[in-house]
């Protein structure tokens, strides 16, 4: 709990703070990295060139201290960040120094605003931030049975498959021939690559099949650099240089995501390479669960960037609709209707697409009567604070 003064201050101080937390965090990364370089691995350098990243963290301090304030919820948000987090590595001795950084950069901005008062209260919001997550990390830590220094583990590419236009999928088996850990359909892991430069970047792939395989099996899309933006550094590196028998660095599965349990009918709206974590649950839920409901949705640009495509027509049964932007090859023509798609009673949405494709399709289910807590949605990056 904020104790009554600081909570005092930061109520003054808060929409000052929020005015200007993208300056602020766009001040505090680079003082940081400047100063522990060895961060550079640790955060996703894509995010941090497009500015991204610099608005989750915002985001997520600014949420937390509304949280402190007036009991907004923030337990969703703390879980998503904390199996993130693990999914990294990132450890308990790493909050000091972000804290001294952002706190730094907090005087930077805001200048003489920042009295030691105002420093204080700040402090005080940062750590029990940061104390909410290193003990819920700590936990999935210690679930995963792994530590921030056992994290990484090479996996062995025991097939590499071309699931459609710039999409190929790598089949993982342990390299030291140990077990595969067990995870729920929805989940991810990290992979982490050695780039040409030097540099070692993690990114986060949605695990596409379901778990008891013997295997783990990620989809990647390759990203191709749009209006000015660079090319996707990991998954150009994936699609142009890793084959089979190559090994690749996994961290353990993660997410808080994850199918919806019992027997509750449910939903499944994908686009584009949002796709795969929805592949997990419909191989699961053929293997467990055949006779429980499922309405499959998949939208993408076109037939030919369909990944999975023979897999999803065969696992999601005949309550399936598929939209291509094109309208070729049996696909509905457009973006997806939601009202054409059918809503059984008491159903549990899973949305995974693009940030703003997922925005759509709730408001559009919010409409239709589904409750907020019947639909889950999976955001990898710094979309994942948007609501």
């Amino acid at each position: 709990m904020l104790s009554a003064a600081s909570a005092a201050v930061v109520r003054a101080t808060l929409p000052v703070v929020r005015d200007h937390a993208a300056a602020i965090t766009a001040e505090f990364y680079p003082s940081m990295f400047a100063a522990h370089p060895e961060l550079l691995n640790l955060f996703n350098q894509g995010n941090q060139a497009s500015g991204k990243q610099q608005l989750a963290l915002a985001s997520a301090v600014v949420a937390y201290a509304q949280h402190l304030l007036d009991g907004t919820p923030f337990g969703p948000i703390a879980e998503r960040i904390a199996h993130k987090h693990v999914s990294l590595g990132v450890r308990p001795d790493q909050y000091p120094i972000v804290g001294k950084h952002l706190i730094g950069a907090v005087a930077t901005v805001l200048g003489d605003a920042v009295t030691p008062e105002v420093a204080a209260a700040w402090d005080e919001v940062y750590w029990l931030f940061a104390v909410t997550l290193i003990a819920a990390e700590a936990r999935l830590f210690q679930a995963a049975g792994v530590t921030p220094d056992t994290l990484w583990r090479p996996w062995r590419v025991a097939k590499r498959d071309e699931e459609a236009v710039d999409t190929v999928s790598f089949t993982l088996v342990p390299d030291d021939g140990g077990v595969v850990p067990a995870f729920e359909p929805g989940q991810y892991v990290s992979v982490a690559v050695d780039l040409p430069d030097g540099h070692r970047q993690p990114r986060q792939y949605s695990l596409s099949q379901a778990p008891g395989r013997g295997a783990l099996r990620i989809t990647v899309r390759r990203v191709r650099g749009a209006d000015g933006t660079p090319d996707g550094a990991v998954s150009t590196f994936l699609h142009d240089h890793v084959r089979t028998d190559d090994t690749l660095l996994l961290g353990p599965p993660a997410g808080e995501v994850v199918l919806a349990a019992g027997d509750r009918p449910v939903v499944l709206v994908s686009a584009g390479i949002g796709i795969t974590p929805m592949m997990s649950m419909l191989d699961h839920l053929a293997t467990t669960q055949p006779s429980r409901e499922v309405v499959a949705v998949h939208a993408e640009l076109s037939a030919d960037r369909h990944a999975h495509r023979e897999e999803y027509t065969r696992l999601a049964g005949p309550d399936q609709l598929t939209w291509y932007e094109n309208g070729d090859d049996g696909g509905q023509a457009g973006r997806v209707d939601v009202e054409a798609i059918p809503l059984p009673a008491d159903a549990v949405a899973h949305l995974c697409g693009p940030i703003a494709f997922m925005r759509d399709v709730r408001a559009a289910l919010f409409r239709r009567g589904m409750h907020s807590d019947d639909i889950r949605y999976e955001v990898f990056g710094p979309g994942m604070l948007e609501r």
